[in-house]
């Protein structure tokens, strides 16, 4: 491991990164690169996690982020017990908190946990004893995607600060937008909200966010564009006229792109609706980073786990305050 590795890691848990220093961020992106270095091996294995069990336990449909946590374990010589709730005790009653406590006592040493109840990780790193890293919870945050957001810009720009980056789409569903606002705000880097006046919450601008409701007028000059899906399970009522109106006003195409600053990253957490807030061309353009944030986000799991399960952290992290801290 690299020097930043080896400072130490007084945090218990990752539920978001609300409130999270930059010093707290930057090792979490300094240790996953070295995490990267390990997949391009030929042997694409370390043993530091050997002997540890990591749980996912998710309440909610994944692809990406399960597997993506599965392979980083699996890469720490972990062993990994994967739980779909749709067929576990869950399905008879039994509550969150009982089922991670039956987990704990079973030798769980971090349960990665996916709800649908926004604060829902929030809820069980406070009341058990094992790290608890949130892989989404509700509309609240994301923090894992986020950090391979800002992993994926700094190993292609850089830097993070002083660039200027664009979340179009769903913000006020987007647990994504949420993670990578305070993500990137925290590391110095200027964000502009592009959507609907419906799918963007008002109170974002007193937290130092650009709006914008013109997508053309939003991309002029920046420097990444982060695109999200429109999150329609999440939705009640009907938040714009159609897809096809969505698609003319905020979809991101070929034209619009020559709008932003020359060798513009194109992102996006996936998966994508492509034909609605992405077209393929750009999808697919030399200009797209999608694929490697993909790859990158098994880097930066791997990099949690390791700060979380090594047993490098401080012992009193176990406290209430470092337990309550969203990171």
């Amino acid at each position: 491991m690299n020097e930043s590795s080896k400072r130490v890691w007084r945090l218990k848990d990752c539920l978001g990164l609300r409130g999270v220093s930059r010093d707290e961020i930057e090792l979490v992106l300094d240790t996953a690169r070295s995490m990267k270095e390990v997949q391009a091996r030929t042997v694409k294995k370390v043993p530091t996690l050997r002997g540890k069990v990591v749980v996912n336990l998710f309440y909610e449909p994944s692809t990406r982020t399960r597997t993506s946590f599965e392979i980083a374990a699996m890469r720490l010589s972990a062993d990994v017990l994967n739980i779909s709730t749709s067929q576990s005790s869950v399905v008879k009653g039994e509550s969150l908190l009982d089922t991670a406590h039956n987990l704990r006592v079973m030798g769980a040493d971090v349960i990665v946990m996916r709800n649908n109840l926004s604060g829902a990780a929030h809820h069980l790193a406070r009341n058990i004893n094992i790290p608890v890293i949130n892989a989404g919870d509700g509309t609240n945050e994301h923090p894992t995607q986020a950090l391979l957001d800002l992993f994926t810009i700094r190993e292609h720009k850089g830097r993070i600060e002083g660039l200027t980056v664009a979340i179009v789409g769903d913000i006020l569903h987007g647990r994504v937008a949420h993670s990578n606002m305070w993500g990137l705000l925290t590391l110095g880097a200027k964000v502009r909200f592009i959507g609907p006046p419906t799918l963007i919450p008002p109170q974002v601008r007193d937290m130092g966010v650009e709006v914008f409701h013109d997508m053309d007028q939003g991309l002029e000059g920046v420097d990444v564009v982060n695109m999200l899906r429109i999150q329609r399970e999440r939705m009640s009522s009907n938040f714009f006229p159609s897809l096809k109106e969505y698609n003319r006003l905020y979809g991101l195409t070929p034209e619009r792109l020559k709008r932003a600053k020359p060798g513009l990253l194109v992102m996006h957490p996936g998966p994508m609706n492509r034909g609605v807030e992405i077209m393929s061309e750009v999808a697919d353009s030399p200009n797209s980073v999608i694929l490697e944030q993909v790859t990158n986000g098994i880097a930066v799991r791997m990099a949690l786990l390791y700060l979380l399960v090594s047993g490098e952290r401080e012992t009193a992290d176990s406290s209430k305050d470092a337990t309550m801290s969203l990171f």
